[in-house]
């Protein structure tokens, strides 16, 4: 089933390979797309998968857009720096 999620703190390529990566490594996930620009991300998954892929991604500071706020919202931000860092090494 095709999936999209809009999310927060996307900012570079170095995000975009680190978000690819740890979807990818999901059992069932294929074809994983990022649209830097407007924060989204398509890909293909099974369908009982969503709350799996957005929990993957708020652990890499990739919030769904919404979801967190405050503390949590700051904590998401100073995780995707470190996310996109590690994902400009891995360029």
């Amino acid at each position: 089933m095709k999936h999209e999620i809009e999310v927060e703190n996307i900012k570079c390529g170095g995000c975009a390979n680190t978000i690819k990566g740890k979807l990818g490594a999901l059992d069932g996930v294929s074809d994983v797309q990022v649209d830097i620009e407007n924060g989204r991300i398509t890909l293909e998954a099974p369908t009982d998968s969503r709350a799996r892929l957005v929990e993957t991604l708020l652990a890499s500071g990739y919030p769904e857009t919404g979801s967190v706020e405050g503390i949590k919202a700051a904590r998401a931000k100073a995780k995707s720096f470190v996310s996109c860092a590690i994902g400009r090494m891995g360029s």
